[in-house]
């Protein structure tokens, strides 16, 4: 049950706000709704046979404060085009205010140029979605937060570590003792120490490099003392599992006792799950800004929801509410 006030007095003099899902993740989009108190609003994208994108709203939007709730996870064009297109059918069909509620935000990792003659098509894709007319994004922890500035619009990057800071409160309460927080990379430190901070336990770091092609890393070291340690090993997202494989190896070679695993985004490309599941790993906990299939979801596999974070962020930039209370809640320097 949600406590959000959609009495007159709190919401747009146009109405209350419309929350629309395209197919990447309707069950997120379901959760969303309803804990603000609504159902989902009436839409259809499908698909013609030559693989043209189709979309139409099944319900007035004119002059609403209108929600698109669309990951753009895998398979990542079809569902960036979906969003796309919805926004600009909101846009023609005159809703008052867009805002495009991307859980996932895809193309992340390509934020900057790290060769000669490469694209940086996390750039690339903001200025689609500006231009397709959406007046917001709101999505959940990117890759690099430098890509706020990539968009020309208000872009709010919710944090989903809470939700897993306090999983592992209730999970090991008052048996803390022997915990360390484990950044799989020097990129990952301040998500880390954030989170070894709220849980009050040590951190150590994976000292790995990038070879020049391919997804997964080499480990060179571990900077910290796990040895005999039950260790939480924190990221952003998994993708095809071989990096976080091979780290969970090479912090058991340094004498971990345990190793569990936590991000926000799960991926899991690939044969991903079946690397997981024939891992060391006790388990792996996600959050639900990507749907996961159910042949996908294996034993070791625990997906907590983000509804609640982004129900509160709909209904506070709707009702014209600050989000740094959000931002308040949860940072931790």
């Amino acid at each position: 049950m949600n406590n959000f006030d959609l009495s007159a007095d709190r919401i747009s003099i146009n109405g209350a706000p419309m929350i629309f899902s395209c197919n990447s993740n309707k069950d997120l989009a379901e959760r969303i709704a309803s804990e603000v108190g609504l159902k989902l609003g009436k839409s259809l994208t499908t698909e013609f046979k030559d693989g043209e994108i189709y979309t139409r709203i099944d319900e007035s939007v004119r002059g609403r404060d209108c929600f698109i709730v669309q990951s753009t996870s895998p398979p990542v064009n079809n569902n960036l085009m979906e969003l796309l297109i919805m926004i600009d059918t909101m846009r023609r069909a005159s809703a008052r205010h867009i805002t495009a509620v991307v859980p996932y935000f895809a193309y992340a990792r390509q934020d900057r140029k790290a060769r000669p003659r490469e694209p940086i098509t996390a750039k690339l894709v903001a200025n689609m979605i500006v231009a397709a007319g959406a007046n917001r994004v709101l999505t959940m922890d990117l890759h690099n937060s430098q890509i706020q500035g990539f968009f020309d619009i208000p872009m709010d990057n919710l944090m989903g570590t809470p939700i897993l800071q306090q999983y592992y409160r209730d999970k090991f309460e008052g048996n803390m003792e022997d915990i360390v927080v484990v950044s799989p990379d020097v990129g990952g430190i301040r998500r880390a120490r954030a989170f070894a901070r709220s849980l009050d336990t040590p951190l150590a770091i994976v000292d790995k490099r990038r070879p020049k092609s391919g997804d997964d890393t080499v480990v060179m070291n571990i900077i910290g003392d796990i040895e005999g340690k039950r260790v939480i090993l924190v990221d952003d997202m998994v993708s095809t599992g071989g990096t976080l494989c091979n780290d969970v190896d090479a912090i058991l070679e340094k004498g971990a006792a345990e190793i569990y695993t936590c991000c926000t985004h799960a991926i899991l490309a690939s044969n991903a799950t079946q690397r997981i599941q024939d891992s060391p790993i006790k388990e792996l906990v996600v959050l639900d800004t990507v749907f996961v299939p159910m042949e996908k979801r294996i034993p070791k596999l625990k997906i907590l929801s983000a509804s609640k974070i982004f129900s509160e962020a709909i209904y506070r930039i709707h009702t014209d509410t600050p989000l740094s209370v959000l931002y308040n809640r949860y940072m931790v320097d």
